[in-house]
């Protein structure tokens, strides 16, 4: 197949919640886009969303990787190359989360935490090292790729669904650090650290009526008052792969909740 001529962004845990929204962001943006699925029990959604990103103008391809395993990112990223011929972004938006309170520290055993480092963590790094080759390769000398990590609040305030989802998100903005040293200059590494999002990963960990207790809690507690959407997190992801002074960043955007910590 010819190379594609536009820009292609590849988003992983793009069937739902802030992956979704990026993926149709980018596609309104020009690019083709690659849409990671994580099994069959998310395959119509990603259908969906990739639906929602041909109507905008643009071509997609769908792929199946569960990021916890290196030979899934691997195959993942062959796809791209073997489709599109190129990448320019990659936007790690896959995660998991279980909720346990920060203190039921029995109910926090260390399979929890593997099950919750394997996705958010060491995924991400997976597909971040699968992807580097052709993200080098796509660079040119005058313009750079990039990588932006979808972290979180939690992992700036040590607060969120469980002690392991913080400290997973802490490892994120850590390693996005360490990426960006190491991939520059042709690649550019950043995480975005969101607060409560609509739609976001506690919608499918919590009951509604939890959910919308949340959703309520951090709109009052919030100086701004709300709560994101995902495609405002989208647009920051978005900005980030277009901004060439831009590296080794956390962005927070959590309605001034950081704020409350003083």
């Amino acid at each position: 197949m010819k190379p594609e001529t536009r820009p292609v962004c590849m988003v992983t845990g793009a069937a739902s919640g802030i992956g979704a929204a990026t993926a149709l962001r980018f596609a309104r943006a020009g690019y083709a886009v690659a849409i990671g699925n994580f099994d069959a029990s998310t395959r119509e959604s990603a259908q969906a969303v990739a639906g929602a990103c041909r109507d905008a103008g643009t071509d997609t391809l769908i792929f199946d990787a569960d990021v916890g395993s290196d030979a899934d990112c691997r195959a993942a990223v062959d796809s791209v190359t073997t489709r599109f011929g190129r990448l320019d972004a990659l936007v790690n938006c896959a995660g998991t989360t279980k909720v346990i309170a920060h203190d039921a520290f029995d109910q926090l055993d260390a399979d929890e935490f593997e099950r919750v480092y394997r996705v958010n963590t060491i995924g991400l790094y997976q597909m971040t090292r699968a992807a580097a080759p052709l993200l080098r390769e796509t660079a040119t000398d005058t313009r750079s790729t990039s990588v932006v990590n979808i972290s979180s609040l939690a992992a700036l305030n040590g607060t969120g669904s469980s002690l392991a989802y913080a400290a997973s998100k802490g490892a994120v903005n850590t390693m996005t650090l360490s990426l960006a040293r190491s991939l520059a200059p042709r690649v550019r590494v950043n995480a975005i650290a969101p607060g409560m999002v609509h739609d976001g990963l506690l919608l499918r960990a919590l009951d509604a009526t939890r959910y919308a207790a949340v959703i309520d809690r951090m709109t009052t507690n919030a100086p701004l008052k709300r709560v994101s959407l995902p495609v405002e997190i989208a647009d920051i992801a978005c900005f980030l792969c277009t901004a060439p002074a831009i590296t080794g960043q956390v962005i927070a955007a959590e309605n001034g909740l950081l704020l409350n910590n003083g």
